[in-house]
């Protein structure tokens, strides 16, 4: 079975991606798209050269690396996408080829933590918006919704989330989802030092975050503009 994740960044995304390489039957991949979306939109991120220097930045060649065998042999293979990453240039239809899961986080959270990251935070940058018409398009040729998981759930009760969400993919759970060793990942992207800090430092998911973050205006009418994308499809997290 190959998984494909779909968030925004600062989503829990790489803990997810830990979590299900830590279950040993399962390879990953880690933003396939990441090189090729910035060397198409010329987009200023950080370590942007090192980026497209390591990553094919040809995206029919990049999807088919998405469908193609699986590495090491494995059963599972867990890929992990932002959502930003599928600009209208790309073409979606290896998406098809893919069980889709989409993975999402309070707009206030998100930007809280981008911001840290990378000044000047737009709503392009954090995926809402894409995330939703990507959703759409899934939704619309499976003739349901695809499935849905939120990154407070799984924090609030990592056991009962990944279960949940392996009973739903339809592959077995096993406690391994729930550690891992801390440190560098050999399959994690060249971005991981500025990204990667954080999740870097620990061995299992978070406790439950808290109240929600006290942002600027501007922060805060980011926000208000990828509310509704987030509630649209929370109505359907497991």
């Amino acid at each position: 079975m190959k998984i494909a994740m779909w968030s925004g960044p600062r989503n829990l995304s790489t803990a997810m991606m830990y979590a299900f390489a830590a279950r040993g039957d399962c390879a990953a991949w880690d933003e396939p798209f990441y090189g090729a979306y910035l060397n198409a939109t010329h987009i200023d991120h950080p370590m942007r050269a090192e980026v497209i220097a390591a990553q094919n930045p040809d995206p029919v060649a990049v999807a088919a690396g998405c469908l193609g065998p699986i590495p090491d042999g494995k059963p599972l293979f867990y890929q992990k996408h932002m959502t930003l990453h599928m600009i209208p240039a790309f073409d979606r239809g290896f998406m098809r080829g893919l069980t889709n899961v989409f993975l999402i986080r309070h707009p206030a959270r998100v930007v809280a933590s981008y911001a840290k990251k990378r000044e000047g935070t737009t709503l392009a940058d954090i995926g809402f918006t894409q995330q939703a018409e990507l959703f759409d398009e899934v939704a619309g040729w499976m003739g349901r919704a695809p499935l849905v998981i939120d990154s407070a759930d799984i924090r609030a009760n990592p056991h009962a989330a990944l279960s949940g969400l392996c009973a739903a993919l339809e592959i077995p759970f096993t406690d391994n989802m729930l550690h891992w060793p801390a440190g560098p990942k050999p399959y994690d992207g060249v971005w991981a030092p500025h990204w990667y800090n954080a999740v870097h430092k620990s061995t299992g998911f978070e406790d439950p975050e808290g109240d929600l973050p006290d942002l600027s205006a501007d922060y805060r009418r980011l926000v208000d503009q990828a509310m509704p994308h987030y509630e649209r499809l929370a109505a359907y997290r497991l």
